[in-house]
């Protein structure tokens, strides 16, 4: 009786630090209207939204974009960020400018904001896709002339699948050079739409691509 009572005692000591745990809130701030700017000149800009992200009614970040949920517990969406547009010298007034970044893996368990890091992935030109854990975009090579059909799943840092899709056009619209990949399911397959050349699919197998049936790429 003594030793199960003193079992008892011990269990009911490791559960309190978890029932005592203090559960995290991520929600998203109202939608703002704002204007990306683009080009080597500030009279360009195109239409964009923002929402900050907070963390317990915290803002973390501002974000851009629709939201993907990967688990109960991970989602994943776009940073948006102010950058100083003043020169040396400039103080007042102080000018910003918005533009896109990476994609944020948001730990609602934690409370814990990640930034990914997707091969290729180009904050002007590309746009991802996302479908269960994968990430579908079209990357752009180090010296901005290639475009590669991309897919990165969490959890790893080498590409499932990066297939060169043609040349890239170095103009001054965001996505200019590939529209957003296309997600089929049963089977799970990608189809990669570039502004200058064929469409093409792949099917993903795992951690693995194959050109899928009736393919430009296959072709």
């Amino acid at each position: 009786m003594v030793s199960r009572f003193l079992l008892l005692v011990c269990l009911s000591l490791l559960a309190r630090p978890a029932l005592g745990a203090k559960a995290h809130v991520i929600s998203f701030g109202k939608v703002l209207p704002v204007k990306l700017f683009i080009g080597p000149s500030e009279e360009r800009t195109v239409p964009m939204t923002v929402r900050a992200l907070l963390v317990d009614g915290d803002v973390k970040e501002f974000t851009t974009g629709k939201a993907h949920i990967v688990t109960d517990r991970i989602l994943v969406v776009r940073r948006a960020f102010r950058l100083n547009n003043n020169l040396p010298g400039e103080f007042n007034p102080r000018r910003w400018v918005w533009q896109r970044g990476e994609w944020l893996l948001v730990d609602r368990l934690t409370g814990r904001i990640t930034r990914l890091k997707l091969a290729y992935f180009d904050p002007f030109y590309s746009q991802a896709t996302w479908f269960r854990d994968y990430a579908a975009y079209c990357g752009l090579s180090d010296d901005g002339t290639k475009i590669y059909g991309m897919v990165m799943q969490l959890g790893r840092n080498k590409p499932v699948l990066r297939q060169e899709l043609g040349a890239a056009s170095q103009g001054d619209e965001p996505d200019a050079d590939c529209a957003a990949p296309a997600w089929e399911k049963n089977p799970v397959r990608v189809t990669f739409l570039p502004q200058r050349g064929q469409k093409a699919g792949f099917a993903i197998r795992g951690r693995s691509a194959d050109p899928a049936p009736g393919s430009a790429e296959e072709e």
